[in-house]
């Protein structure tokens, strides 16, 4: 996919269940995307894509968010998973040559792909020559939810290896709602789903695209809020949410989902009752 000059790669780790109390699962994706019997026991948990963002412009190569990172570790079981490596591989390229690294929050699933461990056992960054760009709010939230005792339902922080990136001055901290990481690449602090999230704003000669995170996590849900148990501010989500929509219908822009399953990309259109609909791109 095309946004002006900047040429963006949806990556994919696969396909995953996510339980309430945060375990995940790697997941057959021929059970989840056939048609499943209607059963009466109530599921405990939800499939869920994995899809990192490479945007490329020639000159710089930015990765947004990193994913869950399996099999990048030494010694690890999940050889046969897909992970960066195996990703940007496709592309011709290593985690070596990206140059930056943005993280629309600190929850495991959208960041442990930043570290690994070595043949050393030691914890090294996955993109050894990048800066990784978090807010300022959203590593000083994490830090306060390590030592909370009650823990949030569905996936979050898991900072043991992160504290590398902060040792080796990897970490970027914004402190502003609209920062401008390259001409054409804007983060914008939404807040809602944690106190720093932020997604990613992409522009150039006339085209716009928007990396939504956790905002919007996939096509189901622009329609209806189902992130009310999983969001720390599910009022400032919802208006976000809302603004956010109407940019993009109004601009036409090219909306990315990190956890679809099926439609990860699209552009919206509203039907005769106003509801958003997702149409396919090329």
């Amino acid at each position: 996919m095309k946004v002006g000059r900047f040429e963006i790669e949806q990556l994919s780790e696969g396909i995953f269940e996510i339980f309430e109390d945060g375990i995940i699962q790697k997941t057959d994706s021929s059970i989840i995307t056939s048609a499943r019997h209607k059963s009466d026991i109530k599921s405990t948990s939800t499939p869920i894509g994995i899809n990192p963002i490479l945007i490329r412009d020639g000159k710089h190569n930015i990765l947004l968010d990193t994913g869950l990172g399996w099999g990048l570790d030494h010694k690890s079981r999940y050889t046969d998973t897909s992970n960066l490596l195996t990703n940007l591989d496709i592309f011709g390229l290593t985690p070596a040559d990206i140059t930056h690294v943005v993280l629309t929050h600190l929850h495991f699933d959208h960041s442990a792909g930043s570290t690994f461990v070595d043949y050393n056992i030691s914890t090294q960054a996955t993109m050894p020559y990048a800066n990784y760009f978090i807010q300022k709010k959203e590593w000083y939230f994490a830090l306060e939810q390590i030592n909370e005792k009650k823990k949030s339902i569905g996936a979050g922080y898991n900072l043991d290896e992160f504290y590398k990136l902060a040792a080796e001055d990897k970490l970027v901290m914004i402190t502003d709602t609209y920062f401008e990481l390259l001409p054409g690449i804007e983060l914008i602090r939404t807040g809602g789903h944690t106190p720093g999230h932020q997604i990613v704003k992409i522009q150039d000669a006339g085209e716009t695209a928007f990396f939504l995170g956790d905002l919007v996590p996939s096509e189901y849900h622009l329609n209806h809020y189902a992130m009310r148990q999983l969001d720390i501010d599910p009022i400032q989500s919802k208006k976000a949410k809302t603004l956010i929509l109407r940019q993009a219908l109004k601009e036409e822009a090219l909306l990315l989902f990190y956890h679809s399953i099926h439609a990860k990309a699209g552009k919206l259109e509203q039907d005769k009752d106003k509801k958003f609909v997702l149409r396919d791109v090329e």
